[in-house]
């Protein structure tokens, strides 16, 4: 079988100054990083963006198996769809982190024929910007430490701190740490928690940050810990949030790649949408918006996380509102959320989920049904992609449509983009630009600003995961009060739980019901604007599978990555 890298090599990818020029980009927008990448500037991007005139679409999913959906393949194939029906289309999508690229996912490019290229380059570093999140992230841990070092003039609790160190790797034995160790020169010792990159706030603040200005106000306000005599102590207080934006300054411009057909892609931010809020940055958006008639845009796993985190989050931020969204779904997860057969990730398909199964895609759908309804919360006009399988039926693919049309999608059509590229996606195109083109959306918000953080933390439990209500720990009741109090209420929630289902326990598949959602703890990002919910067991920081995806890569004697996927 032809490997996912192996395709991507059989393509020429076109200078990347030809990519910027199709947009109509000038010699001083943008810089060129190798022949195949380059760095948009921002200031090119603010002199168009009061003439935007692009169409933003959302895609997401149905819960996921391990396996995933195939949203961002999905989004690179229709991006490519509505450019052989004529249209200028351009995607947004976030960059890879290396954990899961190294771990149990691999990369983050799409697949077959559509993905974005050079594959190994968006996969491995690119333009570096995740590993200066990490910089800025553990620039700031050193501050503070060295704060409490020369006397904490400040009057830091030390119990309070809550600002953690970060590492783009699955590294779980630094999950809980001690640091401090080796006497009085390198400070008392005490427990140190450590995040991957992809999880810090630095880095939701690079997706949702507007201008330079903006990211250093955002900075600023990162509340790392509290003071003994009350209120917080921010990393303005700490006067090392100049120096973070400093490192962060050319890792807000977006990042400008192409697909395998030569369709723009702008590649920025990578936000985990189990643990963060799962999108591509608001400035790749605008700069794609202003530059690009469609925007095909990706929100992480399925609608109830990174599709409801899109919305309450980042259109509650910045203002973008989608023009339709669509719900990626495979036959396969569907026959999973209707009791047939297990997947697992590494290990052959079960070949239950091979075989004709129409009952179980319709038991299954009820999983679709709701992601369409919690998309239609939202007051976007839905459209399923199905995306293809050969061994899927037609009598399957009917049973989809069936549900997705009673569940109140505009349609749901079969795509198979990831074998025949754009011309695969043809079918899909034009349903999703016929239903963004009628312009009748209404997009809203899931909740008020103004709501307090329980109500606004209920609403998605009960109407977004179908939950009975909520059961707040008191150490999370305790926090939650204390936020308030200091005036951080209006801020939006970003929930952290399994993505493998709508509830909080991966174990319930399709459309759970009867369940109360467990509130662990919380967590205030007031530099990025929410406050984080940790719902049933979540950890910041994943591990490495059995066998990882990296005991497969390696250089061939030519000197060329292998084993990527």
């Amino acid at each position: 079988m032809t490997t996912n890298l192996e395709i991507a090599r059989t393509v020429q990818p076109k200078p990347i100054g030809q990519i910027a020029q199709h947009l109509g980009l000038g010699q001083d927008d943008w810089v060129p990083y190798g022949r195949h990448a380059a760095k948009l500037s921002l200031e090119g991007v603010e002199r168009r963006r009061s003439n935007a005139q692009g169409k933003l679409i959302l895609v997401s999913a149905i819960t996921p198996t391990p396996l995933g959906e195939g949203k961002t393949t999905t989004t690179v194939g229709l991006t490519q769809g509505l450019a052989r029906i004529g249209a200028k289309a351009a995607c947004t999508l976030r960059q890879p982190s290396l954990g899961p690229v190294f771990g149990i996912k691999g990369g983050g490019a799409g697949g077959g024929y559509s993905q974005v290229v050079p594959m190994e380059l968006l996969n491995l570093h690119l333009t570096g910007d995740l590993h200066a999140v990490g910089a800025a992230h553990n620039l700031a841990s050193a501050f503070l430490d060295n704060h409490l070092h020369h006397g904490n003039a400040l009057g830091i609790d030390v119990g309070t701190v809550s600002w953690p160190r970060v590492v783009d790797m699955n590294d779980r034995a630094l999950r809980k740490s001690v640091i401090g160790l080796g006497g009085k020169a390198n400070l008392p010792a005490r427990e140190e928690e450590w995040w991957i990159t992809t999880a810090s706030e630095v880095m939701a603040i690079l997706a949702l940050a507007e201008s330079v200005r903006d990211l250093r106000a955002r900075l600023g306000r990162i509340v790392v810990a509290n003071k003994k005599g009350g209120g917080v102590v921010t990393l303005e207080d700490l006067k090392v949030a100049g120096a973070m934006t400093a490192l962060l300054a050319q890792a807000l411009e977006p990042n400008l790649m192409q697909t395998v057909e030569g369709c723009p892609a702008f590649i920025h931010a990578g936000p985990f949408a189990n643990i963060a809020h799962g999108c591509s940055s608001v400035v790749a958006d605008r700069a794609a918006l202003a530059l690009a008639d469609y925007v095909c845009t990706e929100a992480g796993f399925g609608m109830d996380m990174g599709g409801e985190k899109f919305f309450d989050i980042k259109c509650r931020q910045s203002g973008l509102r989608p023009a339709a969204a669509v719900i990626v779904a495979t036959v396969r997860a569907l026959k999973m959320h209707g009791g047939v057969g297990k997947i697992v990730a590494g290990k052959p398909l079960d070949p239950a989920l091979l075989a004709e199964n129409v009952e179980a895609v319709r038991k299954g759908g009820e999983n679709l049904a709701k992601q369409i309804e919690n998309a239609r919360a939202f007051g976007v006009p839905v459209v399923v992609a199905i995306n293809a399988f050969p061994t899927d039926t037609p009598a399957e693919y009917a049973a989809v449509r069936e549900v997705a049309l009673a569940a109140g999608a505009e349609d749901a059509v079969p795509s198979s983009h990831f074998a025949r590229g754009g011309a695969g996606a043809e079918e899909l195109a034009r349903v999703v630009k016929r239903v963004v083109d009628r312009g009748d959306t209404q997009a809203r918000l899931l909740y008020e600003n103004n709501a307090p953080l329980r109500s606004k933390i209920e609403s998605i439990a009960t109407r977004i995961y179908g939950a009975d209500g909520v059961d707040f720990t008191s150490e999370a009741s305790a926090k939650l009060n204390e936020f308030e109090r200091a005036g951080f209420g209006a801020l939006a929630v970003c929930m952290a739980k399994t993505q493998y289902s709508i509830s909080h326990d991966a174990k319930r598949k399709g459309r759970p019901s009867g369940f109360v959602l467990p509130v662990k703890d919380v967590r205030l990002l007031a530099g990025a604007g929410f406050v984080t919910v940790i719902a049933g067991d979540m950890t910041l920081m994943p591990g490495l599978p059995s066998l990882p995806a990296g005991a497969s890569i390696d250089l061939d004697e030519q000197g060329q990555i292998v084993g990527l996927y």
